[in-house]
């Protein structure tokens, strides 16, 4: 699964963009008052003005073993987000490493270098470094549900977890992080996880689909 484009909601798109654009150096395109788009790899992560949005999880593919370069990059910005006082996580499972940040709208963001996926082009790390989004967070009631709907529709299949608490759907490339609020919070803050709207489009397998995520409803297209 790879992603494509993912758009999110925002209270604060003013803040938002200075945030990546003007303080982490981010390539920013098509902005205006109320949206704009950030330059991901691969990808593209667009924002869109909403009164009252509420927070995301969204991870970005970084190069394979850069995560202690991220880290210092990150530390260099901001203070980076911890677990169990380690601000670098190895998910040993899914041959990955993990370094977490806040933004402006306190979404979970996660630069996630998995091993063997992309090799580094440079030894310095810079948003330029970054290969695509790998993650978007879809917070729900009904895990299963959700599961069915996205395997049926699309071809995803589960990459890890259960389908009562927690589900990672897709593969490696790409991942729809799915979570049942009422029994399990966004690591590693612990942060409750909101059930927030988001757009989705992305290729599985040489085909194409437009996915819309709204009012805990799933709108999917194949195109």
């Amino acid at each position: 699964m790879k992603i494509k484009k993912l758009t999110v909601y925002s209270s604060n798109i003013k803040s938002q963009l200075k945030f990546y654009r003007d303080e982490l150096n981010f390539k920013a395109k098509n902005y205006s008052e109320k949206s704009f788009e950030l330059v991901a790899g691969y990808s593209v992560l667009r924002f869109e003005f909403k009164e009252n949005a509420t927070p995301y999880h969204i991870a970005l593919h970084i190069p394979d073993r850069q995560e202690e370069e991220a880290l210092a990059w990150v530390e260099n910005k901001m203070v980076a987000l911890q677990n169990n006082r380690e601000k670098i996580i190895d998910f040993s499972n899914w041959q990955a490493m993990s370094v977490y940040f806040y933004d402006k709208d306190k979404n979970i963001m996660e630069f996630i270098s998995r091993r063997d996926f992309s090799k580094p082009e440079s030894a310095i790390f810079m948003p330029s470094s970054i290969v695509g989004i790998a993650e978007i967070g879809l917070v729900t009631h009904n895990v299963r549900e959700k599961f069915k709907e996205l395997n049926l529709e699309c071809g995803l299949h589960k990459f890890d977890g259960d389908y009562e608490r927690f589900c990672a759907i897709g593969d490696p490339s790409g991942l729809i992080i799915t979570i049942n609020n009422d029994l399990k919070n966004w690591f590693p803050t612990g942060d409750k996880a909101c059930v927030s709207d988001f757009k989705l489009e992305f290729e599985h397998e040489g085909d194409y689909f437009d996915l819309n995520f709204n009012d805990n409803q799933l709108e999917i297209s194949k195109k």
